[in-house]
């Protein structure tokens, strides 16, 4: 006797941006993210843009000194991508416990998407979802905490959902592949749940409720 496995969401109506932000093109994360992507529906729409392919200056923080600031070409396309998905996939290898610097410049320019006046960048980012992928070198994947809090804490503040990260050990161009566990889970990544992503103050109050 075989049981049904239980489907997961509906991905469907789902348009996916896939943000590459590694140094090493074809890196490991990047082939990781691939081979869950794989796994969407054939109708999903699924942009991929790379970060080291776009001259991007890194980010000025004129909140209080700049109003008229005009955004660059570049810029604009990159926002113009971010609030038009539903589904985010940040795709960064784990440099010394975080993100990579392009990914936390891309990050970084959110804030100044926040605060352009008139700017409804929160109000498009809300209830949309963020994911994460990454590779590292080591085996005991708990080390990538510090990354997965940053993705979590920054879905939190836009009210927005979290898929949580799909982690794979991989050091040398290709390693990941041998890493069958992180494979097998980027085979049902995407049809995992995505709650509401919340602060530890937030989960401690409802709790406590």
């Amino acid at each position: 006797m075989t049981l049904d496995t239980a489907p997961g969401p509906d991905r469907s109506n789902c348009s996916f941006l896939f943000v590459l932000g590694s140094s090493r093109a074809d890196g490991n994360s990047e082939i990781l993210a691939r081979a869950a992507a794989a796994q969407l529906p054939a109708g999903v729409p699924q942009r991929w843009v790379d970060l080291n392919e776009l001259v991007l200056p890194d980010f000025q923080d004129g909140r209080h000194e700049d109003a008229g600031r005009r955004a660059g070409e570049t810029e604009e396309l990159l926002r113009q991508a971010t609030v038009e998905a539903t589904d985010i996939v940040i795709v960064s290898p784990l440099y010394w416990y975080s993100l990579s610097a392009q990914t936390k410049r891309y990050l970084d320019y959110w804030s100044g998407w926040l605060n352009v006046p008139g700017s409804d960048f929160k109000e498009r980012m809300a209830g949309g979802t963020l994911w994460g992928v990454t590779a590292l070198a080591h085996e005991e994947h708990e080390v990538a905490e510090g990354l997965v809090t940053s993705l979590n804490h920054s879905a939190a503040y836009l009210r927005m959902r979290f898929g949580g990260v799909l982690t794979g050990t991989g050091s040398r161009p290709g390693r990941v592949r041998a890493d069958e566990q992180a494979m097998l889970r980027a085979k049902t990544f995407f049809q995992g749940e995505t709650p509401l992503a919340l602060f530890p103050y937030e989960e401690e109050a409802g709790a406590a409720a």
